[in-house]
């Protein structure tokens, strides 16, 4: 089959998400990219380009992860795509047109409010890598659940023991989010423990701009030797060789894709007591911290935000730095852990056989379709409806976007 993956493609959780959906995919299938506009581009970088690739310019109607239509119906038919798969996917008239086509469509579950979970009804299938994604769409007719899992070949451990002697060295993978993923909660309560630590984190976003009110405790830590910051892009398998314990309070997530690596490389790990990150942890490879509160997030997501207790967190990473000799079986065990459950090859191996067995839905969900409308058109902003409205109008003249977006944003 011909199989087009509609996705972010550049260095981020997102990206590998799809690359790792790929991987296993062209094992059976002839597999395309549809590379959507956005933050960033990857072309030329030989871990992202090739000729499977396509790179869409985003069209400038300011909705996320919106698409040219005209061009991404022209990608299907000159590949003959017959099956578009969706990563991440927020904005709902791709699908509403790959449904006119006859396209089977699927989606890799991540995003999704309390008003849109009904709309997941449009795709023919979704796939669920968490337990907590897969208990709200159980009624979808072809929903699959598929733990996550990584590339336990490329991501091992490189020592058993401790990456510095007679220091425990914490860990933190930030990304492009630190405040999503706890980085201030972390740092704040690294500044509670006692004994031999570092705290090590990899970020692409300048940690001290970014949180203004903790400039001078990164600048003292850093100063004392305590806290290193690599503010950079890298790729897999990433910087988790420079720890010896992996720390993610993280807020909210889709899934955590970093608890599942860092485990591979023998880290044990310590998260918030809620799920997704808790779904990987056990009580052999790693440590579970209470949640101080939740809040709803501004965006209406359909899970709210964990914030988890400070002191607790501070209490977790204590526990591994008073049992630093101890360090040897914790990696084995988290190691061991990632082999049994995270080994993505294994967790997949049905994957390229269930996109030929999912049927095309009857297209008889018309109110769906209606709802969908009525959710886009009440959402959008003036050129979003322009462009909806009037797609081939608005396109020969997009170039005069700039001259509108700029009266438009000063009335």
């Amino acid at each position: 089959m011909n199989i087009g993956i509609v996705t972010t493609w550049f260095e981020r959780g997102a990206a590998y998400v799809s690359k790792q959906y790929m991987g296993v995919l062209k094992n059976e299938h002839n597999v395309f990219i549809y590379a959507r506009g956005g933050e960033k581009y990857a072309m030329g970088n030989k871990d992202w380009d090739g000729s499977e690739v396509t790179w869409e310019k985003k069209i400038p109607i300011g909705m996320p992860m919106s698409i040219d239509l005209n061009n991404f119906k022209q990608w299907i038919v000159k590949n003959n795509i017959e099956v578009v798969f969706f990563n991440e996917q927020q904005w709902w008239d791709p699908i509403v047109l790959c449904n006119k086509m006859g396209i089977k469509t699927g989606a890799y579950v991540d995003y999704y409010t309390k008003e849109t979970v009904p709309f997941f009804g449009l795709y023919d299938f979704l796939i669920c890598n968490t337990k907590r994604h897969y208990d709200v769409f159980s009624w979808h007719p072809q929903v699959q659940y598929i733990p996550w899992g990584t590339d336990i070949d490329l991501y091992t451990p490189k020592t058993l023991s401790t990456v510095k002697d007679n220091i425990i060295t914490f860990f933190h993978s930030c990304g492009m989010s630190p405040d999503r993923k706890g980085t201030d909660l972390l740092i704040r309560a690294f500044t509670k423990l006692t004994g031999l630590a570092e705290l090590t984190i990899h970020t692409q976003i300048d940690l001290k701009i970014f949180f203004p009110d903790l400039c001078d405790i990164i600048s003292k830590l850093e100063d004392q030797g305590r806290l290193h910051i690599f503010h950079k892009t890298i790729s897999a398998p990433g910087l988790y060789h420079l720890g010896d314990v992996y720390v993610y309070p993280s807020r909210l997530d889709g899934i955590g894709l970093t608890v599942a690596e860092a485990l591979a490389c023998g880290l044990p790990a310590i998260v918030p007591d809620n799920p997704p990150m808790s779904e990987f942890i056990d009580q052999t490879n790693g440590k579970k911290v209470d949640v101080d509160k939740f809040i709803d997030r501004e965006d209406g997501y359909y899970w709210p935000i964990c914030e988890i207790d400070q002191q607790k967190l501070a209490h977790a990473m204590q526990y591994y730095v008073d049992a630093q000799n101890n360090i040897e079986e914790y990696k084995k065990d988290a190691r061991l852990y990632a082999e049994v459950n995270l080994d993505w090859k294994k967790n997949t191996v049905h994957l390229p056989r269930l996109f030929f067995d999912f049927k095309v839905l009857p297209f008889e969900e018309r109110q769906i379709i209606n709802n969908v409308i009525l959710y886009e058109n009440r959402r959008s902003n003036v050129m979003a409806k322009l462009y909806r409205n009037f797609p081939f109008v608005f396109k020969p003249f997009s170039w005069l976007w700039p001259v509108i977006k700029f009266f438009y944003i000063q009335k």
